[in-house]
């Protein structure tokens, strides 16, 4: 059986609602962040070297990094749900997105968490209003354009259809929720971004993703 090591607030509350969609029986083991660093226990580098969520044992095989589980998932289990036909223009939209998610939507917004902390950390008095400077600059001039950036270019690929890969909800709209999610916790994602703001009132509506919650417990992206 699929067995999902599960880390509160992260990345792998993507997996458990992917395997709600799929209908497929699965267990959690569940993980808790440090209270103070919010890192994850060490005990994760026991199912994996890195000792990051999520993390998929299924048999014999541990598989990390949300796109692969996704991925993988789908190609093994869906029987020819959430992914369009192989060779298919479709096919090829739905592998850009699925990239598209980690290797380019969320690296600003990991920036942007970066930086928020960097100024609310503690230091001493005469070097906060240095490191706050910096802070506001970085994010003014690189992070927060980008951000903007890249919620526009979604937003219109939204016009064309409900969901990233057209008419069908797919994987690529489920690993797509996690940036969106954190752009609307702390990227600034609201309404000058109607199609967006209605996405992830849609993926919060569905059944799979309610029962996901259910079982993965509360979900809060980091901020």
């Amino acid at each position: 059986m699929i067995v999902v090591h599960h880390l509160n607030n992260s990345r792998s509350q993507r997996v458990l609602w992917l395997l709600e969609e799929l209908a497929i029986p699965y267990e959690i083991k569940f993980y808790a962040r440090d209270a103070k660093t919010m890192l994850a226990p060490p005990s994760l580098r026991e199912v994996h070297p890195l000792g990051k969520s999520p993390v998929i044992t299924d048999a014999d095989l541990t598989l990390a990094e949300s796109g692969a589980i996704v991925e993988y998932l789908i190609e093994r289990y869906s029987a020819g749900q959430l992914a369009p036909v192989a060779g298919t223009e479709e096919a090829v939209r739905y592998r850009y997105w699925m990239h598209y998610a980690e290797g380019s939507a969320m690296p600003p917004l990991l920036m942007q968490l970066v930086f928020d902390q960097i100024e609310k950390a503690r230091m001493p008095f005469f070097a906060k209003p240095v490191a706050r400077a910096i802070s506001a600059n970085v994010k003014k001039a690189f992070i927060g354009p980008s951000i903007r950036s890249n919620l526009d270019f979604m937003e219109a690929e939204l016009a064309k259809g409900p969901w990233f890969v057209g008419d069908a909800f797919s994987g690529a709209d489920i690993q797509l929720s996690f940036p969106l999610e954190a752009a609307a916790a702390r990227g600034g994602l609201d309404t000058k971004w109607p199609r967006l703001t209605d996405f992830l009132k849609r993926i919060h509506a569905r059944p799979a993703y309610q029962r996901a919650l259910e079982k993965g417990g509360p979900f809060t992206i980091l901020g």
